[in-house]
């Protein structure tokens, strides 16, 4: 069974087969563990039931997405199992594959991906010029988690063995912010 894990926005999600929780968590490193253990005891399973772990990579927040990133390869590291990473625009682009994905960053720009644009960060200016080359534009509401199962399948299948790192496509506050 592979279990998913999702930290990149403001709450809590998990998806493990066709059940899916999400937890509104002030505090995503407090909620998470104990989150996470009664999803696995709803669940009906053991831990050692897992086979791997996917885990939402970005863009999304930065502590979130470093949280669940952490969380993720620690429990696979203890219980001996692969974690794959899985980004938002895959996530989109599994339900809809010919779409020009555009999700707000919050910050006065969008961070964009599509078969023929590779991810990045776009002003509305840019944005609207290039969803032109796709049919249909998403991102304007959440993905579906429950296509990450499908995709962790897929790259395990394929012995796709990328880093578990997260995608950041732009700096941090620090990193922007920072006085040398």
């Amino acid at each position: 069974m592979i279990l998913i894990i999702n930290t990149s926005g403001t709450g809590i999600e998990f998806v493990l087969g066709d059940k899916y929780l999400h937890i509104d968590a002030e505090k995503q490193s407090i909620a998470l563990p104990a989150a996470a253990e009664e999803f696995i005891k709803q669940s009906g399973i053991q831990w050692t039931d897992l086979t791997a772990i996917g885990v939402v990579t970005g863009p999304g927040s930065f502590t979130g997405i470093r949280l669940g990133i952490a969380y993720a390869k620690g429990l696979g590291l203890g219980l001996n199992i692969p974690v794959v990473p899985v980004n938002a625009f895959e996530l989109y682009m599994a339900a809809t594959p010919d779409a020009f994905v555009a999700i707000d960053s919050g910050r006065g720009d969008f961070f964009v991906a599509s078969e023929h644009t590779a991810p990045c960060t776009m002003t509305i200016d840019e944005l609207e010029t290039r969803q032109m080359e796709c049919p249909r534009t998403v991102g304007h509401i959440p993905f579906d988690l429950k296509h990450a199962t499908g995709i962790v399948a897929n790259k395990l299948a394929a012995g796709n063995t990328e880093p578990v790192v997260p995608m950041y496509l732009r700096p941090s506050y620090a990193e922007t912010n920072k006085k040398c």
